[in-house]
């Protein structure tokens, strides 16, 4: 049963504390995904903004809040490259929506349980292993050209490790500082004493970061000049005071490149990376919900759907809805969808009232944040996890990781998928039937053998029902029992009445049981 506004809104006394949270996670978020996007860091406001009150007004998730995700940085920054347009970019975004829609649409909602996880958390892994290799100039204080494209090699010859060894040889002591501060603040917020602490824990690791990065900025200002970060390694933001500079703020799609196939396919990637990285999101934040809500995927599909139009309208990033804002949210007390929509408000209030105080951001104390998301994406815990999951699970996570590492994410991703689908036709191979067999028969020298069909047989299942049915020892005694048997391939039973009739050939005597009958096939022993 759908909520009015009044039942949404009689929640503020939790619903505010709660958004203010969000809000003070979601503003260094917003700025550093944009930063490790290539993309002008106005842009990352904007989508916040959008993905605040219109997502949060459409959603119907009480927990989710959603805004530029970090898994979409790579697609974000190799896309704006290949297409040699920010505009030509946020045409592909405003596609990718119209898809997205669709998707929500047709109730395609269901799509995201059919990608093996292993691959997804392995996509996830290598993003982050990305986000700390390419934040490395920023939280250094090198040039950010340094690194050129996220893709692995670059077209002048570099690697991501060779541009590595280069940010090590040109440091900027000032911002590098200001980086080791900012992250090391980062990790001592994640500390129990601190999360437990009635006033300290309050307060968010990445809004504490940002307010040590302005105060070293400040301090070198007054006390060491020398060491103080030039422009291009802080935030610039545009300042908004009328509607004229408003609209030139803003950046809007070239439809020119309506026909440009790389438009429609960055289009696809987006919303097929943005849908996944969504459903997974809303998964996991509704099993975070006190109240264990249930959101309607399909809606959400279509929610986010409409958020991107909007944004790549404008002049936004892709989104989607991002677990560290929904699981901020759902800590901090909030109760309905109106903490989602209270924050993108305080998004919008900070860029009209404050963008010049925005200006004194160090972009070492952003990458600082993005480096330590990126650990979290990619923390060893996961692969110990992933390891002890099995071998099915971990060749398929890892193949992802390094694919993605060494090519790029939509070449790494469709790697994984083959390698995934492959274990997956690998396990069930191997798993149609049960066996087993007696060396004795009636006291004579012989071989009674049973195989018992498992509840599902499908085509896959085809090659070893073969394969065991061809090396089965000649004047065996076999019975083939389909008792736990709910549902068989059409192709599987076929072969194994065709097994029946040549049985006799090899001196094998055939039983059939509780097997389903095949037109012209009237005897159950051979």
């Amino acid at each position: 049963m759908k909520e009015t506004f009044t039942e949404y809104t009689r929640h503020y006394a939790k619903d505010i504390p709660a958004s203010l949270v969000v809000f003070l996670v979601a503003l260094p978020l917003c700025l550093g995904i944009a930063l490790a996007s290539g993309a002008p860091l106005f842009s990352g406001l904007i989508t916040g903004i959008i993905a605040g009150i219109v997502v949060g007004a459409l959603s119907q998730s009480h927990t989710s809040v959603s805004g530029p995700a970090a898994g979409l940085t790579v697609i974000v920054f190799s896309a704006i490259a290949e297409l040699g347009s920010f505009e030509l970019f946020l045409l592909a975004v405003v596609l990718g929506g119209v898809f997205q829609l669709i998707l929500g649409l047709v109730k395609a909602g269901i799509i995201g349980l059919y990608f093996p996880s292993s691959v997804i958390k392995g996509m996830l892994a290598a993003i982050g292993l990305i986000l700390i290799l390419k934040q490395l100039p920023h939280f250094l204080g090198v040039d950010m050209e340094a690194f050129g494209e996220m893709a692995f090699a670059d077209k002048e010859g570099g690697n991501t490790f060779t541009h590595f060894f280069y940010a090590l040889q040109h440091i900027h002591p000032g911002a590098a500082i200001i980086g080791f501060v900012s992250l090391g603040l980062m990790i001592l917020w994640e500390r129990p004493f601190i999360k437990q602490h009635s006033i300290l824990g309050l307060f968010p690791g990445a809004l504490i970061a940002v307010l040590s990065g302005v105060g070293l900025h400040l301090a070198y200002i007054g006390a060491y000049p020398a060491w103080t970060p030039e422009s291009q390694m802080l935030v610039t933001l545009p300042n908004i005071n009328s509607i004229a500079s408003l609209q030139k703020a803003l950046a809007f799609p070239d439809w020119t490149g309506i026909l440009n196939p790389v438009v429609w396919k960055t289009a696809a990637v987006i919303a097929i990376v943005a849908s996944l990285e969504t459903l997974l999101s809303i998964e996991a934040v509704d099993k975070l919900d006190p109240h264990k809500r249930h959101s309607p995927k399909n809606a959400e599909l279509r929610a986010q759907g409409i958020g991107n139009i909007i944004a790549g309208m404008i002049g936004g990033l892709p989104m989607t809805s991002v677990i560290v804002r929904s699981s901020a949210n759902v800590a901090s007390g909030g109760e309905t969808k109106m903490s989602a929509i209270y924050h993108g408000l305080l998004l919008l209030g900070s860029v009209l009232l404050i963008p010049g105080l925005m200006g004194y951001i160090p972009l070492a104390s952003l990458a600082a944040v993005l480096i330590f998301v990126g650990f979290k994406l990619s923390k060893p815990s996961l692969y110990r996890q992933q390891f002890k999951i099995g071998y099915n699970q971990f060749m398929p996570f890892i193949i992802t990781i390094i694919a993605i590492l060494l090519t790029d994410l939509l070449v790494g991703i469709s790697i994984g998928m083959v390698v995934g689908v492959f274990f997956i036709l690998r396990a069930n191979y191997r798993t149609p039937y049960h066996y087993d067999d007696e060396e004795v028969v009636n006291g004579q020298p012989g071989k009674r053998i049973k195989i018992t069909l498992s509840e599902h047989v499908s085509f896959i299942n085809k090659a070893s029902l073969q394969t065991t049915l061809d090396h089965l020892p000649d004047g065996a005694i076999v019975t083939i029992d389909g008792y736990r048997t709910t549902a068989i391939d059409p192709d599987a039973l076929e072969l194994i009445y065709d097994f029946v009739i040549n049985a006799p050939e090899r001196d094998i005597k055939v039983t059939l049981q509780n097997c389903p009958h095949i037109e012209g096939m009237t005897v159950e022993e051979h």
